[in-house]
């Protein structure tokens, strides 16, 4: 009896495992500067994988290969998920700009194809040492004039000769950017150009005002071997400091043509699940912008629609430098919940692209959402006892409902001592029981997404499950002034199982 769950449990587990199939393709840069190499990593993921025999991708041959493997047993909600992952690298050095080609991986003996890549390769625009110096430090734009709220991209260029061997690590001091909001790019990953190998570090800027401004020098400094003394240990050499700085850069930045919204080229693509919908169930609107120039600073406006709740997450927004520029992207989600039928209103914004002199127009249009009907019935709860419904249309004796009403209850006194007994011999077993059982089993918890999840299906069936969705929502969203029970929460959870 004391082992019976857990046996119980380990069978459920034994027999929950899942195998989740598929094969994905990646690389370290999809930007690559001449004459520097790629990594392609093919993952497979769920059992045994069979991979290609790739000698070249596209013209350029393979200059390295490895392979990896991984097993990862895990436990989720009760279920036991092993999954098996192979992943094969491929190193190789594009030629020209290039199509990394779709490639077939079998796993377990089924076929799975990987996506197309496209790979870019660029030159080099960074400038070598001048007069055959170990190293250099050096800053380029592409924009010295702007306009107000115009994004542009300034990158620093690092550059070390191969041969030159450090004793400790670069110190790096970045350029000062007064009059402008600045948002660092991602890592670069270093790479070669002739005997110099190229470190890049990215500055997005946004000016905040017009005028002339002047961005001043980086500066680092180099940690050289110096032979003429000795490290505290005695043992190495000491460390001699060599200190660089870049050049400064010269920005005008001029004044918007006309105030608008967003400044870029940009475009807007918005997507509803449904038009048509039953009471509180959520009907969800995605809002995508991208395009070039920054979205840093802008902010989708709140919808306030009457007998609506409106439910919104954090806008997600994603940046990069291609060719030099900057390149953006926004998303946003929208949940709408009503028991009527209602409209979510238009929404445009005013777009300025640089060099032009006339406004456009982005537009989020309305959508007319249409809600088939209320679920909320009544309830046996609700309904009043059916013995108070029926009524007899015959007038029966006085004496005898008396006479009925004491034999039911004789009837009752009678049975009464032997009911007892069995009660109280169930509770007991009952008791012993639960004893037995581990505490860990027959505990459940929820994370609040979970929860949110579970009863977003019930929100019709009770106006107290609707009020809980509620609070999770705006708990979601941040709201630190909500309040939840989580013994009521959990009450409402065990309904539904």
């Amino acid at each position: 009896m004391l082992n019976l769950g857990k046996v119980c449990v380990a069978i459920v587990a034994v027999c929950s495992i899942t195998w989740g199939a598929g094969v994905k393709a990646s690389v370290d840069t999809v930007e690559v500067v001449e004459g520097n190499s790629v990594q392609l990593y093919l993952k497979a993921t769920g059992g045994t994988a069979v991979f290609p025999n790739i000698d070249a991708v596209g013209d350029a041959s393979i200059i390295g290969r490895s392979q990896s493997s991984s097993h990862n047993l895990s436990i989720i909600n009760g279920a036991m998920q092993q999954e098996q992952r192979t992943t094969q690298i491929l190193q190789f050095v594009p030629k020209r700009s290039m199509t990394v080609p779709s490639y077939t991986v079998k796993i377990n003996d089924q076929t799975y194809k990987t996506e197309p890549i496209e790979i870019k390769v660029v030159k080099s625009s960074a400038s070598l040492g001048h007069n055959n110096e170990p190293f250099s430090l050096k800053m380029e734009t592409k924009n010295t004039q702007v306009s107000v709220g115009e994004s542009f991209a300034v990158t620093v260029y690092f550059a070390l000769q191969n041969d030159v061997r450090l004793s400790g690590d670069v110190q790096y001091t970045p350029p000062s950017f007064s009059g402008f909001t600045v948002t660092t790019s991602a890592d670069q990953q270093p790479y070669m150009k002739g005997e110099y190998k190229i470190q890049e570090v990215r500055y997005i800027l946004t000016p905040q005002a017009e005028g002339n401004y002047t961005l001043s020098p980086a500066g680092a400094a180099i940690g050289l071997p110096d032979r003429s003394t000795r490290d505290i240990f005695g043992i190495g050499f000491g460390t001699s400091w060599k200190h660089i700085t870049s050049n400064a850069l010269q920005i005008e930045v001029l004044a918007q043509a006309k105030q608008s919204d967003l400044l870029g080229d940009f475009t807007l693509h918005s997507t509803i699940d449904t038009q048509e919908s039953k009471a509180n169930k959520p009907v969800n609107l995605s809002i995508t912008i991208e395009g070039k120039g920054s979205l840093e600073n802008f902010e989708y406006p709140k919808y306030e629609i009457d007998g609506v709740t409106v439910y919104t997450d954090e806008a997600k927004i994603e940046t990069s430098v291609q060719n030099g520029e900057l390149h953006s992207k926004y998303t946003k989600s929208f949940a709408f919940i009503s028991e009527e039928e209602f409209t979510i209103p238009e929404r445009t914004f005013s777009i300025l692209t640089p060099g032009e002199k006339e406004l456009k127009t982005l537009k989020v249009k309305a959508y007319d959402i249409t809600i088939k009907g209320n679920n909320k019935t009544q309830t046996p709860t609700d309904a009043e006892p059916s013995h108070a419904v029926v009524q007899s249309n015959t007038e029966e004796p006085h004496e005898e409902k008396k006479e009925v009403l004491a034999e039911q209850k004789t009837q009752g006194m009678s049975l009464s001592w032997w009911m007892l007994v069995v009660a109280f011999v169930l509770g007991a077993l009952l008791m012993g029981v639960l004893r037995q059982i581990p505490k860990g089993i027959s505990t459940k918890t929820y994370t609040d997404e979970e929860a949110l999840k579970r009863l977003y299906a019930h929100v019709s069936e009770d106006p107290a499950v609707e009020e809980m969705v509620r609070k999770l929502y705006a708990k979601k969203r941040g709201d630190k002034s909500v309040q939840i029970d989580k013994k009521v929460l959990k009450e409402m959870l065990d309904r539904f199982n």
